[in-house]
């Protein structure tokens, strides 16, 4: 079978989903340090490439990032492995943290453990914009680009279509330049698959009319069906990560319901605690993987009521539902994308993009420094500027694997 030769990947993906901590700004650094480097499942440039194309496409950019490694690797089969090993040990500890928090209401969760975790994210964050600064920028104009890209970054960091907006600016910039393309005839595409594209929209269509449908007669199951319609809309929609969700979830979840006062509404409608909702985003900051999995959470939370049985499958659609359209969307264009690439319009605009997502990175950097140190006291502020700094150095000058700097941060967090 051809997926044995892809045991040693699929065990890599496996450690790396319970050891990737810190959210989106540590992922991208991991990737480059263990799929990039150490293994060498992927170049460098291709892994910049990829970054590059995810941050454009609504959805969980670092795991449409993983998936792709995994379609390089194997196509279609191995990218959905890949996206499953990378999802279930986030989402079943946040589908767990559900049912904690239903059992013991008033527990605090405290994060003192992971307080070190942001500053070494913004380690590994700083060490890929780095690291791929000489990759992506070498004229004049991806550097004008990318000071642009980090300028307006910084400034409109909490606007969500921020990112696709540079992204797509830059590169029409050097769209327009004269560079040489590579020697291939753009004429002879490929013939496009559809399937997942029409696979996405019908389950966008369907899942729309279920839920207004459950709701206008007040099905006995109504929930379950708006849950999975919240959600996947949530991921079609949502650029910027998981940090765009927060706003989402306490608009559909905390301010709708309260504006509803009869029995049927108060029965069926989906509401949940802003105290709760909160602490889910809190957590999720503290284990491994994808923010995206802050939906099992949610899902959990949505049906708890219900039953144990329903709490469960709250948690199951929120994974399902959240992490579907993402995958089928970066599995339909990326071959598209291929594909134009041939074009010199579209393989000139590469070179705006990767100067973009340069910057980008370096600008969340650097905000995300700002908000750690003006929210924090002297004396922390001082300790995780040791650690951004510290994990800089030891990623780019040791061969100490990834995991184990996230372990050291973790028992920094226990000392101090």
């Amino acid at each position: 079978m051809k997926l044995f030769r892809h045991i040693h990947f699929l065990k890599t993906v496996f450690f790396y989903s319970i050891t990737a901590f810190g959210g989106p700004q540590a992922h991208y650094g991991m990737m480059l340090k263990i799929f990039a480097q150490k293994y060498n499942y992927i170049t460098e440039e291709e892994l910049v490439e990829y970054n590059s194309f995810c941050q454009i496409l609504p959805g969980a950019s670092s795991t449409q990032t993983l998936t792709l490694i995994g379609y390089k690797r194997g196509g279609i089969l191995l990218a959905i492995i890949t996206l499953i090993i990378w999802i279930i040990p986030a989402c079943f500890l946040m589908g767990c943290f559900s049912f904690l928090l239903t059992i013991y209401p008033a527990k605090n969760f405290s994060n003192n453990l992971f307080k070190f975790i942001e500053p070494m994210a913004i380690g590994f964050l700083l060490f890929a914009a780095i690291r791929t600064y000489p990759i992506s920028i070498n004229n004049i104009i991806t550097k004008i680009l990318m000071v642009l890209a980090i300028l307006f970054t910084f400034i409109f960091f909490k606007t969500p279509w921020i990112f696709p907006a540079l992204i797509i600016c830059c590169g029409i910039a050097t769209s327009i330049s004269s560079k040489r393309f590579p020697d291939k005839d753009p004429n002879k595409l490929k013939k496009v698959k559809w399937s997942n594209i029409f696979v996405f929209l019908i389950i966008f269509l369907v899942a729309g009319v279920l839920s207004e449908t459950a709701r206008k007669q007040e099905w006995g199951n109504r929930k379950a069906y708006n849950l999975f319609e919240n959600f996947y809309r949530f991921g079609s929609m949502v650029f910027g990560g998981g940090d765009i969700l927060l706003p989402l979830m306490l608009d559909q979840y905390v301010e709708r319901p309260q504006v509803k006062n009869t029995n049927t509404d108060e029965n069926f409608v989906i509401k949940i605690n802003k105290d709760e909702l909160l602490t889910g985003f809190g957590l999720v900051r503290a284990i491994p993987g994808p923010v995206f999995s802050v939906a099992t959470f949610t899902g959990g939370l949505a049906l708890k009521n219900i039953s144990k049985g329903d709490q469960l499958l709250g948690c199951i659609i929120g994974t399902v539902a959240i992490f579907l359209p993402s995958a089928l969307l970066v599995l339909f264009f990326f071959p598209v994308w291929q594909y134009l690439k041939k074009y010199a319009f579209i393989y000139r605009a590469l070179e705006g993009i990767n100067a973009a997502v340069v910057g980008i990175m370096f600008a969340a950097g650097f905000y995300l420094m700002k908000i750690n140190f003006v929210e924090s006291s002297f004396i922390f502020s001082f300790l995780s500027t040791v650690v951004i700094i510290c994990t800089i150095l030891l990623l780019r000058f040791t061969k100490i694997p990834a995991p184990f700097i996230v372990l050291i941060c973790v028992l920094l967090g226990f000392i101090f």
